[in-house]
């Protein structure tokens, strides 16, 4: 039975969280503090950040007065696309750690490939030189597609552990989980709520009322039998509560099925082949 505390290993045996808290703009100070410290008593061991959040430092805040042993938290922070190259990924990690007040990552991601700079290649050996030393447990990307990941291995040493792409019901980006799979690479999802404009969709108020639930918890449940890891964000305590509560139903296959004919290849985000900001 899965729970709030499931793990997935991934590909180098580090077990990962299967649910977690993301703050992707929550404003740092009190709200993202909040959060943070509410997912953590709730019984959440996973917390999903970024350099460009620019909330690092209450998230590290509230790490560390919630008074959980470091080794039961699940920590994430992302590489902004302004710090990619060799020497510059150092630099950002360590100005990651600082702010978050910690001595190691269990995860540290590419937040983007930005395909017009092309520097992702470089900073992935700083990455896999930061793993090698034992200064973060698992190195993965974000919002890299197949010929992303296709062009990245040709060189890299170390296959990603994770790839965090924006996932929901109007975008499931099947052949790119399939060729997750195949390079044993975890699909994670961003946005797994596509910002609050799925909650209404009449095929998910359906299921969930089949199952008394709400449709948000029917789209997470559905991330979870997908064998996709989810961080929906919330700033409100009730909920970060609620959007846990997932664990004690089971979405059938037709009712996958259901949710499977909804996709669109529809992005609440940017493609990650435009996506040129630093």
């Amino acid at each position: 039975m899965l729970h709030l505390q499931s793990t997935t290993t991934l590909h180098n045996g580090v077990e990962m969280p299967r649910f977690g808290l993301g703050v992707f703009q929550v404003e740092d100070g009190e709200e993202v503090y909040n959060s943070v410290k509410w997912a953590l008593e709730h019984g959440y061991k996973s917390i999903d950040t970024a350099a460009i959040y620019r909330n690092e430092e209450g998230v590290g805040r509230a790490i560390k007065d919630s008074g959980i042993p470091r080794d039961e938290l699940f920590i994430t922070s992302k590489l902004w696309n302004s710090d990619q190259g060799y020497e510059e990924a150092f630099q950002a990690y360590q100005a990651s750690l600082d702010k978050l007040g910690l001595d190691y990552l269990d995860l540290y991601l590419i937040h983007w490939p930005v395909p017009k700079q092309n520097k992702y290649k470089e900073s992935w050996k700083a990455m896999e030189e930061l793993y090698n030393d034992g200064k973060i447990r698992a190195i993965g990307v974000s919002n890299f597609k197949e010929h992303h990941l296709d062009d990245l291995l040709q060189e890299a040493a170390i296959t990603p552990m994770v790839n965090q792409v924006e996932y929901h019901p109007h975008l499931q980006q099947k052949s790119l989980h399939e060729y997750c799979k195949q390079h044993n690479i975890q699909l994670e999802a961003w946005s797994p709520l596509k910002q609050g404009e799925l909650l209404n969709d009449p095929t998910l108020i359906e299921i969930a009322e089949r199952h008394g639930k709400s449709t948000a918890q029917v789209i997470l449940r559905w991330d979870l039998q997908q064998e996709v890891i989810t961080i929906p964000k919330s700033v409100k305590q009730h909920r970060i509560h609620e959007n846990a509560d997932i664990f004690d139903f089971e979405l059938t296959n037709e009712e996958i099925k259901q949710i499977e004919a909804m996709n669109k290849d529809e992005r609440v985000g940017s493609d990650p082949d435009e996506m040129n900001k630093y």
